[in-house]
């Protein structure tokens, strides 16, 4: 098992695979880390915080997240840089390293993504069209893959972070897809006969 070391970012969000991300960035120690990202054209790491803050000391993640790559760069009206990334991979953290600047470095390994042997349920795949529907954004991704159906779902759905990390954390597809149709149902828009 080959492993691999990634600068995180701890936040509290949870980034899926092909989905974006805007941060803003102030602090020194990202600066520096987005600096060195640009200049080797490589990601970093997006972890949701299991404990602390975003900013000051360093915040413990859970231990499974996604790899963003920055791609594209802009100072915000407020002064601050701005990033736009877009998620890759999922890793699992296997040790943590603090720098002297705070920025934690993760020895990670990667996840495969199992093959989506079936398209989505029906009513899932209706109802992340009804939701691109009402933003005016039409479809960038394939509506038949069901792991990219249920990520655009726990981005666009009410989820609790923790949910959300469940749906990220899933090694099987069946898992993540059961997490987002019980918040669905919960909130009502779950129709089956549709």
């Amino acid at each position: 098992m080959s492993t691999t070391i990634l600068p995180l970012f701890p936040l509290h969000t949870v980034l899926f695979p092909e989905g974006d991300l805007s941060l803003r960035i102030f602090e020194t120690r990202y600066i520096d880390m987005v600096r060195d990202c640009l200049r080797q054209q490589s990601p970093f790491g997006v972890c949701l915080i299991r404990e602390g803050s975003e900013v000051g000391e360093p915040a413990m993640p859970y231990a499974v997240g996604t790899s963003a790559l920055i791609v594209d760069t802009g100072m915000r009206a407020e002064g601050l840089l701005g990033i736009y990334t877009r998620g890759q991979r999922r890793f699992r953290i296997r040790g943590l390293k603090v720098r002297p600047d705070r920025l934690l470095l993760a020895e990670i390994e990667w996840l495969d993504e199992e093959p989506a042997r079936e398209p989505p349920p029906e009513p899932m795949r209706r109802l992340l069209a009804s939701l691109l529907e009402v933003e005016s954004a039409p479809p960038v991704g394939p509506m038949s893959d069901a792991r990219w159906v249920v990520y655009r779902l726990a981005e666009r759905l009410p989820l609790r972070l923790t949910e959300r990390q469940a749906v990220l954390e899933a090694a099987r597809l069946e898992e993540a897809l059961v997490v987002v149709e019980e918040v669905a149902r919960r909130l009502g828009l779950w129709a089956e006969g549709l």
